[in-house]
């Protein structure tokens, strides 16, 4: 159904979220020539599923979750996956819809039914944190029960801002209620910076001292606490999120740390701030339990570049930034690794 509505072997954009007004020339992706059926994949008959749960087995391969804080960025995230014949998620944080232009929860999750293929991609909404980056408290259950009536397939609870306690108990409270509706849940403990307002202290001095860096005995009580389906953690990365046109900080990652978290928790982990890290360093965090890794900054800032030149050549730039990603991260094709069970 994701495809319906759209010309026989193209998907084509007809909305400029900038303005409201109809695009005056649609970004046209000819991928999947006549709908036709994927080998050992039909084309999708129902709606979004009300749940998933994704099983990638250590060292094969690592699920990619594209953030979306311009709605025009979707369909080329989507037309990529297909081009490449990889799984990935359609990701939206709360700060997307707040500082840049997602809009809404029920904006993103329009557009995903239109431009989604269940083939190919699962929509999660990204950090919901309990206290923002401005230091505000967030009424954080009542947007992720928001999302899981929409039909959200994975929510996240962000409550690394908080004590270990209050961290946990949010969490817990989180699980709660998206397991009963058979949506798994994603949570952070450390703090992966960068997305606080203000400038960050050097990078050599964070990734030296540790600083935020997730606890793997913190990890291990509060997995068995919450009975959290995915942990993000911290072991050196950093956001981008409120950085526009500047060069992001070329991260590495503590593999040992990693490992060691690994070890305490034994559930997937999840990488946040994946732009500018080596591919090398990625592709052995695999090997340490991370199976999914979430990628905003590098085709948001392909966007912005664009976006002065025309809509169409920013969707176009989109595409071609996510396909260059993926090849690096030697993705293509890997959606046979992934277990999906909807």
């Amino acid at each position: 159904m994701f495809i319906c509505g759209c010309a026989p072997g193209i998907l084509t954009y007809v909305f400029d979220s900038h303005d409201g007004r109809p695009a005056e020339t649609a970004w046209k992706h000819e991928m999947n020539l006549g709908n036709r059926e994927v080998a050992g994949h039909p084309l999708p008959t129902s709606g979004i599923a009300t749940g998933i749960q994704i099983g990638v087995r250590p060292a094969e391969t690592v699920i990619p979750a594209f953030n979306i804080p311009y709605l025009p960025m979707m369909e080329p995230v989507v037309a990529a996956l297909r081009e490449t014949d990889c799984f990935g998620m359609i990701a939206v944080a709360r700060l997307e819809w707040i500082k840049f232009e997602a809009r809404s929860l029920r904006a993103v999750h329009e557009e995903y039914e239109r431009v989604g293929d269940e083939r190919f991609t699962r929509l999660h909404l990204d950090h919901i944190p309990v206290i923002d980056e401005d230091n505000l408290r967030v009424d954080f259950e009542a947007e992720i029960r928001e999302a899981i009536r929409l039909g959200y397939q994975s929510v996240m609870v962000d409550g690394s801002r908080l004590s270990l306690e209050e961290n946990i108990q949010a969490t817990r409270r989180i699980t709660a209620i998206a397991h009963a509706a058979g949506i798994p849940v994603e949570a952070e403990l450390g703090a992966v910076l960068g997305h606080e307002a203000g400038p960050l202290p050097p990078y050599e001095e964070l990734f030296a001292t540790g600083k935020g860096f997730t606890s793997p005995e913190e990890a291990k009580r509060f997995v068995a606490e919450t009975e959290t389906d995915w942990l993000s953690v911290a072991v050196g990365s950093v956001h981008g999120a409120l950085m526009s046109h500047c060069q992001k900080v070329e991260a590495r990652l503590d593999l040992a740390h990693l490992q060691r978290i690994h070890e305490a928790t034994r559930i997937p982990l999840v990488l946040h701030g994946g732009s500018g890290i080596k591919t090398e360093y990625i592709l052995e965090a695999t090997r340490r339990g991370i199976a999914k890794i979430n990628i905003g900054t590098a085709i948001r800032q392909a966007y912005q570049a664009a976006l002065p030149i025309s809509l169409v050549s920013a969707q176009q730039a989109v595409h071609d930034t996510t396909v260059l990603i993926l090849r690096e991260l030697g993705l293509q094709g890997s959606r046979k690794l992934i277990h999906l069970d909807s």
